[in-house]
């Protein structure tokens, strides 16, 4: 247990992701198989549910340091959070034991559950004096079940790759579907024996630079290839010995919630891997991404599903023709197969040949690009005809041109501690919009101010504070921002009516009042504009 707190701590404080994977690395190395098995567990998303309500557990927390209750609060408003109040609160205990992470979970942990309340408050306690104070910390959140992992998958699997000395397609396989944390599961993990993941193994993801100036930049028009850049999930379909996968850029399998792709797929002929993006699609054009992430956060597909947000292959590469890698012929030579296969392939309504922009000139790419909203497509990619299917990003072959994002000036009225090393400030925002003479939330932003900035607003969000509920506080309606965002579209769920995607702050508007932010009337004339 010591050593996955450790490590948990260690992923906590780190944004860069070679340092991440370095710490999984040297804990994996190092950890028995029956704890490791609950480390890929808990670090790939799962989580034991809430097995003590977070009251009791204040409450005993309160008893066992002897905090009076207004200290214990005062103590929470300035941490922010409980599971790090508590475990900081407690008397350090004299000579904890190191007990492994598999005992904890399975002997201390999940026999809590159904328990009644003075048996759980004395095996909380006694696992409180046996533990050091991060250890505590990671008790508090999975015994709540708020314990998230600092970790992306794909990090996971590429240190996990490194240690067992394997490709990251057969990890990323092996780990694919339902994660039982048991020791001989691990253990089969990092076999060299690879033979299971062959047939379905992905190439690695060739990606796009963003473009940041003007397309004639690029050079001769003729050179270049514009295709529109559909919001969806980038995919790798694989056909071979009979069987299909889908891969995401993360090294996940998708196949399992693509079930109708996944049949259709069988129609192509084996040995053939297309690059594409899986796409929430009707009556012949795009849905919106949300649509795409209301099917993929379903516990159980069910035919409602499937019809409520049907999709499509968009596929824009192909890979692999007759089980020959074809990656480094031009892309011009590739396309023409690509779109000939398909053309043989009767599967239209769901393998479809992402369109190319028809554009002779530079100037017809640019009114191309000012049109793409109104396809449905975020933007375009511009593809060099004679490129071969690199690796990662390598600068000069494919660049993304995305669409001018929507962008409305909006009121800070909420902030909350950042992450990483902006924990120690409030660096997360709520911002609203005006609705006659009330004030509507509709995003919350982390990213788009500089550090000088952020220690600024800091000072400012202390001095301003009107109430404070936990960890967040809410702040006079005085400072105005200038947000950008990616989408918009309806939302029951939002107060305000509306979800916007991926939102970020372009500049703080220090030359305006509040009077002067945007108005919700405003967010969905953009939202009808699409």
């Amino acid at each position: 247990m010591k050593r996955f707190a450790r490590l948990v701590a260690e992923l906590d404080e780190t944004t860069r992701a070679d340092e991440k994977v370095s710490a999984l690395v040297r804990y994996f190395a190092e950890a028995e198989p029956a704890d490791a098995a609950w480390a890929v567990w808990l670090l790939g998303g799962a989580r034991p549910r809430r097995l003590v309500p977070v009251r009791r557990l204040a409450e005993w927390a309160m008893a066992e340091s002897g905090t009076p209750a207004w200290l214990f609060d005062e103590s929470y408003r300035a941490v922010g959070d409980l599971a790090e109040t508590i475990a900081l609160l407690l008397p350090a205990a004299p000579d904890p034991p190191d007990v492994p992470l598999c005992v904890w979970i399975e002997e201390r942990l999940l026999p809590l559950e159904g328990e009644p309340e003075d048996v759980q408050r004395r095996a909380v306690a006694r696992a409180w004096r046996e533990m050091d104070a991060p250890e505590r910390f990671l008790w508090n959140k999975l015994i709540t079940g708020g314990f998230r992992a600092g970790v992306a998958r794909s990090l996971l699997v590429h240190a996990l790759a490194r240690v067992g000395g394997l490709d990251e397609a057969v990890l990323a396989h092996r780990l694919a579907g339902a994660w039982e944390p048991r020791p001989e599961l691990f253990q089969r993990l990092l076999s060299p024996e690879a033979a299971d993941a062959r047939v379905s193994r992905a190439y690695p993801f060739f990606l796009a630079e963003s473009l940041e100036g003007d397309p004639a930049e690029l050079g001769e028009p003729g050179e270049w290839q514009a295709e529109w850049l559909w919001d969806g999930i980038r995919a790798q379909l694989v056909r071979r010995g009979g069987r299909t996968t889908l891969w995401s850029r993360a090294g996940e399998s998708v196949t399992e919630r693509f079930p109708e792709l996944e049949e259709t797929a069988a129609l192509l002929p084996d040995g053939t891997v297309l690059d594409g993006e899986i796409v929430a699609w009707r009556d012949g054009a795009p849905l919106p991404l949300a649509h795409l992430r209301r099917r993929l956060g379903r516990a159980r597909l069910t035919p409602k599903v499937m019809a409520d947000v049907p999709v499509v292959f968009m596929a824009h590469d192909v890979l692999e023709l007759d089980g020959a890698d074809v990656r480094e012929r031009p892309l011009a030579w590739r396309r023409m197969r690509l779109e000939a296969l398909l053309e043989a392939t009767p599967a239209a309504a769901r393998l479809l040949v992402s369109p190319t922009v028809a554009a002779e000139g530079w100037d017809a790419v640019r009114a191309a690009h000012g049109r793409a909203r109104e396809v449905g497509a975020g933007g375009l990619v511009l593809k060099r005809l004679d490129a071969p299917y690199g690796v990662g990003r390598e600068r000069g072959a494919w660049w993304k041109w995305k669409a001018r994002p929507f962008t409305v000036d909006a009121v800070l009225v909420y902030a909350q501690p950042g992450r990483g090393r902006r924990a120690a400030l409030h660096a997360d925002y709520t911002f609203a919009v005006r609705d006659g003479d009330e004030l509507v939330p509709f995003a919350r932003a982390d990213a788009g101010l500089s550090d000088e900035e952020v220690a600024r607003l800091d000072a400012w969000i202390r001095h301003h504070t009107v109430e404070k509920f936990g960890p967040v506080r809410a702040v006079h309606p005085e400072q105005v921002f200038e947000l950008a965002f990616e989408g918009i579209e309806p939302s029951p769920r939002h107060k305000s009516g509306v979800a916007v995607r991926s939102p970020r702050i372009l500049r703080w508007r220090a030359d305006k009042a509040a009077a002067d932010a945007d108005t919700l009337a405003a967010l969905r004339e953009l939202m009808e504009r699409g």
